[in-house]
């Protein structure tokens, strides 16, 4: 399905020929979000750098009886050389996106598949899959020195190379299965769905993302990590107390060898209906007491009987209903594909150029959903601390935020942009204000 104007497009001379020529009102403006956004995260991040620096010789007063000068000092050093890679990852990421519009890269990798001669709906597929592993492998530099040298400074890394590779090969399995598949339901859905395609991938997409939701906890995470039962009567009759008084009920309760790969602990709900789970690093077993378990997962209760997960799928679904009628209407205009690079419109190309380029126009909203994030956090707290005590939950966190060289001193600026989880000293005081 080729949109209006396409023939018009197909005769020039080649893809990667007059491209500063073509340059048009779109371009620009697309070119200007992105420089401002760029410029916005380089200051951010140097906000945050100083801001630690600032505080890192004094541990802050509400924390001194509980997190060590040593402790505090490790998680500002660690949180700066995040930052700092964070810094070079967002240069190089700006630079691959400039290269693959404006510098015409998917239009030469569009004809590099259209040469190989398959139908329209393999080439799409092609064009897609081959920018997300593209994407993929220039990214797995990053993660070897983010995996092989910050995290193993920190005493934090405990995935060998074999593993690292093991890894890498089955994310990008699984990519090249699950969004084949996708992509090809998708682009299927447009070539033959007529003008209300984008309502009908809409609707294989949110059928899509809520089977993986589904079967998540049963065939993906142990393609990665093994699940044994919680072993600890103690502790389990403790959650299994939790949940009666709480009406609700999962599928197991689980501990997860995280330490295989890394010496943080978290603990998550996973699934939904009748698959619901239970996860426990064992690392945070490990760091923490019995009511202490019992406080973190009140917390992660909360957010159950708050309906957040309800309420992200439906904004989700919302934004993704949005984006792909504008994917519909934006696929009809000869200026969208020639102002990021494109000589040839195709409905695939029009999906592809929107990823790429959804990101630069939304930047802005990040914080907005940042606060709505840290508002559910906030919910998920005054839960938990109705059903313990608020001090457990704030002796868990504190050990957690220790364990894992969280940063006890953000800044607040790059915090509102960049955290979903209230700033330490914020969080702990708002549950010490609710502490018996």
């Amino acid at each position: 399905m080729a949109p209006p104007g396409a023939e018009s497009h197909r005769n020039g001379a080649g893809p990667l020929s007059g491209l500063a020529s073509s340059l048009n009102g779109f371009s620009w403006l697309f070119l200007g979000f992105l420089l401002t956004g760029v410029a916005v995260r380089l200051w951010l991040a140097r906000r945050q750098i100083t801001h630690i620096g600032r505080y890192r010789r004094e541990v802050p007063q509400a924390f001194q009886s509980k997190v060590s000068l040593a402790d505090h000092q490790k998680a500002a050093d660690y949180t700066v050389v995040k930052t700092r890679l964070g810094r070079w990852e967002l240069l190089a990421d700006t630079a691959l996106l400039l290269l693959w519009t404006l510098g015409g890269g998917l239009d030469l990798l569009d004809g590099l598949w259209r040469m190989l001669g398959p139908p329209e709906l393999a080439t799409g597929v092609g064009v897609l899959l081959s920018l997300a592993v593209v994407g993929a492998l220039l990214d797995l530099p990053f993660g070897a020195y983010r995996t092989f040298v910050i995290e193993e400074r920190f005493g934090f890394n405990r995935t060998g190379p074999g593993l690292f590779l093991l890894d890498q090969l089955k994310q990008l399995a699984l990519l090249l299965i699950l969004g084949g598949a996708l992509a090809t339901g998708v682009l299927w859905t447009l070539m033959h769905a007529g003008d209300l395609w984008w309502l009908y991938a809409w609707l294989l997409w949110l059928v899509f993302s809520l089977v993986m939701l589904w079967t998540f906890p049963v065939l993906i995470a142990p393609l990665f990590n093994r699940f044994t039962p919680l072993k600890d009567e103690v502790v389990r009759r403790r959650i299994e107390g939790l949940l009666t008084r709480n009406g609700l009920s999962s599928r197991g309760i689980f501990v997860m060898d995280g330490s295989r790969r890394s010496g943080h602990g978290n603990a998550y709900f996973t699934g939904f209906g009748a698959q619901k789970r239970i996860v426990f690093f064992d690392t945070l077993i490990d760091q923490l007491a019995t009511d202490e378990v019992e406080a973190v997962l009140a917390h992660e209760i909360g957010h159950f009987k708050h309906h957040h997960i309800g309420k992200r799928i439906l904004l989700t679904a919302a934004l993704s209903l949005a984006g792909l009628a504008l994917v519909g209407w934006l696929m009809q205009q000869g200026w969208f594909y020639q102002g990021l690079g494109v000589t040839r419109p195709s409905g695939y190309m029009a999906l592809a150029l929107f990823v790429l380029a959804l990101p630069v126009f939304t930047f802005f909203m990040q914080p907005l959903l940042a606060a709505l994030s840290r508002r559910h956090e906030f919910q998920a707290d005054d839960f938990a601390a109705r059903q313990a005590d608020a001090r457990t939950l704030i002796g868990a966190l504190v050990k957690l935020y220790a364990e894992n060289a969280s940063t006890l001193t953000p800044d607040p600026i790059y915090s509102a942009f960049h955290d979903s989880h209230p700033p330490a000293p914020v969080r702990v005081a708002h549950l010490s204000s609710q502490a018996p």
